[in-house]
């Protein structure tokens, strides 16, 4: 299916700009953020987000997969028996795929899954996951996130903060991580954890609830324009 990125940029300058709250970490609404028309335009182009995840899922795959031919099985180097005159089918070797604990056909052997998508089709594809969750209202934006302590029950009072609900596979996205955050957060469940400038197509789809800073979210608006 053909993408026509020139409509979409076209239908981007006329649409008008979303407003979302922006949330401190004690739950309370302090500003109000206007999205950027360019990455968060509403439309959404399901054939770009199936590409980029069928390529993340392939990217995936280990590829150790293997079995042993024929040629690569222990044993058979002699002829069972002659080729006529026993009155049994002719065979060269016990190791044939025909015989049990011979080699197989057509068997799997180690590969490489991996593959490649243009940039813009990978950018369309985060673009638009980003404009679903924003249109099931499940983009929060969040003003900061700090921890002066590595303490995962302040970190998960936060997210209680924001009246979660159900808390259940929750992507946090940050613009930058430390050790106090690492260690609070990644002991927590339902809660998955990046930067902004790292996450990916996959991520996002698979989150009930997206959970962006205010600074994340300028720095993926500033990712996804370039």
């Amino acid at each position: 299916m053909a993408i026509d990125y020139r409509s979409e940029s076209r239908k981007s300058k006329t649409m008008e700009a979303i407003t979302l709250p922006i949330y401190s970490s004690e739950g309370r609404q302090v500003d109000t953020i206007k999205l950027d028309t360019s990455v968060f335009d509403g439309n959404i182009n399901t054939s770009a987000i199936y590409q980029a995840v069928c390529v993340y899922r392939a990217n995936q795959r280990k590829g150790l997969a293997s079995t042993k031919t024929r040629g690569e099985v222990s044993g058979g180097g002699r002829k069972p028996w002659r080729q006529k005159g026993t009155g049994r089918a002719r065979v060269g070797s016990i190791r044939s795929p025909l015989w049990r604990h011979g080699g197989a056909i057509f068997s799997p052997h180690p590969r490489d899954y991996s593959y490649r998508i243009p940039d813009k089709i990978k950018k369309l594809a985060l673009k638009s996951a980003l404009r679903a969750k924003v249109k099931e209202n499940n983009l929060i934006v969040l003003d900061n996130f700090k921890m002066d302590k590595p303490k995962t029950k302040e970190a998960v009072k936060i997210i209680y903060n924001l009246k979660i609900e159900p808390l259940k596979n929750i992507l946090l996205l940050l613009d930058k991580t430390d050790k106090n955050i690492k260690l609070a957060l990644r002991n927590i469940s339902f809660l998955n954890f990046n930067l902004a400038k790292d996450t990916n197509i996959y991520e996002v789809l698979v989150s009930r609830k997206l959970i962006i800073t205010k600074q994340a979210l300028a720095d993926l608006t500033k990712r996804l324009k370039e």
